[in-house]
């Protein structure tokens, strides 16, 4: 009888572990490989920053008068101002080609995931003077022209959008296709009438990516996280 008592308490608490092993393990499980997965979603997202900000700084400094220049949705199209333009401004970074070189130069930097699928966009904004619809004024204040003459500009900012966002206050609202070039609206992109001068005082690179995230049921996430980033870089003019 003392045996048979002695097996039994014996026994007891091994089950018990075993049961217990059971109940946890999985919580286990799934705080490791959500901590794994979070990890990873955490760096996706800095080389997705690196893509814009590399994107962004591209098409800064390649610009409207570069010899080679990331053009605009809105890019002067000949006539009288087709003399500002470089010979082999047509031929470059373009909108309708979803801007290879831009693209290439933020998918560059991009280390660990596909950057193939890293759909990168562009918009240009810039200071509109409220009295004229000239672009490519300076901001609200008193400031003095070329002859030193003191004027004022009531001016307002023309902020580019892409799919009909504000990019820099609302990336979460534009889509993640590869069709991004297509719904930009960028005003402040285009030349000042007669002037042939370009006008953008800023440009924002958009990237983003469609990450599928591992074990994304078993950790009760969804099966598809779009990932994105927004830099703004100053124009540079080159000659």
């Amino acid at each position: 009888m003392a045996t048979l008592r002695r097996l039994r308490y014996t026994k007891a608490p091994r089950g018990q572990a075993m049961v217990e092993l059971a109940l946890i393990f999985p919580l286990f499980i799934m705080l490791f490989v959500g901590i794994i997965t979070l990890g990873i979603g955490v760096f996706y997202q800095q080389q997705l920053t690196n893509a814009a900000r590399e994107a962004a700084r591209f098409a800064a400094i390649h610009s409207a008068t570069a010899l080679c220049p990331t053009a605009s949705t809105l890019d002067p199209a000949g006539g009288a101002l087709a003399a500002y333009k470089p010979l082999s401004y047509d031929d470059c970074d373009s909108p309708d080609d979803s801007w290879p070189a831009m693209t290439a130069a933020g998918r560059s930097l991009v280390f660990g995931l596909d950057s193939s699928n890293v759909n990168v966009a562009a918009c240009w904004s810039g200071y509109r003077d409220v009295a004229t619809n000239a672009y490519d004024a300076p901001p609200d204040g008193l400031t003095v022209d070329i002859a030193g003459f003191p004027y004022t500009y009531d001016t307002a900012w023309a902020q580019c959008t892409i799919d009909g966002e504000d990019p820099t206050s609302n990336p979460s609202g534009i889509g993640c296709t590869t069709t991004l070039s297509t719904i930009t609206v960028d005003e402040a992109s285009n030349m000042s009438e007669g002037t042939g001068k370009p006008v953008a005082n800023s440009v924002t690179a958009y990237a983003c990516y469609e990450w599928s995230p591992p074990m994304a049921g078993f950790l009760l996430i969804p099966e598809t996280v779009t990932l994105r980033a927004v830099i703004t870089e100053p124009i540079e003019r080159q000659q």
